[in-house]
C-alpha cells in the first residue's frame, strides 16, 4: 500500500520571533521549518493554517507524504508536529521533515487488533497495550496501518511484536519483544447463600423472635390457671 500524496504551497519566511509570527497570521499564514539531514540548514517558510490540515485528511493522516511548492526547491515532506492554539484551535506552528523516497523513515503507525480472539469467546477480556508502532519504511510504502489477528489467543496468553507479521518492507527495530495485547482470566462471581436457622438457637442479640415465639411463651399450659393479678393494697 502506497502512502498518501498531498501538495502545499508555502513562501520563505523573512523575520523571526513573535513579532514576525504575529504579522504572518494576521496575513492568513503561519511559521514552519523544514529539518533534514541532507538540508544544509532549516528551512524557513510560512504556510497556510487550513492547508496543513487539508494536506493530511487522508487516512495516512500524519504520514502523508507532502510536496511543498514556492519555497525553493520542491521538497517532500512529512508533517513532524505541530503547535495549536488551545482556545481557537487554530494552528500556530508547524515542523516539516524532509524524505527521501529511497531512504527509510521512522514513522508511527496505529495497530488494529481483528479476528475474534478464542479466549474471548470463553469469557476473558481483551486488552490492548499498544495503540500503534515505531516502524521503519520508505516514505512511499508507509502503510495506512497495521493488523494483527487476534483469534488464536487464549485465555491468560499474551500477544508480541515478534508474533505478527509486519507488511513488506515495514521493519521494527527493537530488542524486546514487547506485548500488544493479552487475554485477562474472567473473575469469578462469588454466590452467598443464606445458612438456614438452626432449631432451638437463641436469636442473635437485637433481632425479633420468630413469629409465634412470643405468644408461645406468653401462653399458659393446658390445665395451668391463670396467672394472679397483682397484689391487693393492703387493706
Amino acid at each position: 500500500m502506497s502512502t498518501d500524496r498531498s501538495t502545499l504551497e508555502a513562501k520563505v519566511r523573512e523575520g523571526s520571533g513573535k513579532g514576525a509570527a504575529r504579522k504572518l497570521r494576521l496575513q492568513g499564514m503561519v511559521p514552519a521549518v523544514i529539518y533534514g539531514r541532507h538540508l544544509e540548514k532549516a528551512a524557513h517558510v510560512a504556510v497556510d493554517p487550513l492547508a496543513i490540515k487539508k494536506a493530511i485528511n487522508t487516512p495516512h493522516k500524519f504520514n502523508t507524504l507532502i510536496t511543498i511548492k514556492g519555497a525553493g526547491p520542491d521538497k517532500q515532506v512529512l508533517l513532524k508536529d505541530y503547535q495549536m492554539d488551545p482556545l481557537t484551535r487554530q494552528v500556530l506552528h508547524a515542523d516539516f521533515i524532509e524524505v527521501r523516497e529511497n531512504e527509510s523513515v521512522r514513522v508511527k503507525v496505529p495497530l488494529v487488533l481483528v479476528g475474534k480472539a478464542d479466549g474471548v469467546l470463553n469469557g476473558g477480556i481483551l486488552a490492548q497495550t499498544r495503540r500503534d508502532l515505531e516502524v521503519y519504511a520508505l516514505p512511499n510504502a508507509i502503510p495506512e496501518r497495521i493488523e494483527a489477528d487476534v483469534t488464536n489467543l487464549k485465555i491468560a496468553q499474551a500477544l508480541h511484536i515478534n508474533d505478527i507479521t509486519l507488511p513488506k518492507g515495514v521493519k521494527v527495530r527493537t530488542n524486546v519483544n514487547y506485548t500488544l495485547a493479552t487475554i485477562g482470566i474472567p473473575e469469578k462471581e462469588e454466590v452467598v447463600v443464606a445458612a438456614a436457622p438452626v432449631a432451638g438457637a437463641a436469636p442473635a442479640a437485637g433481632a425479633a423472635p420468630a413469629a409465634g415465639a412470643a405468644g408461645a411463651a406468653a401462653a399458659p399450659a393446658a390445665g395451668d390457671k391463670a396467672p394472679a393479678k397483682a397484689a391487693e393494697k393492703k387493706k
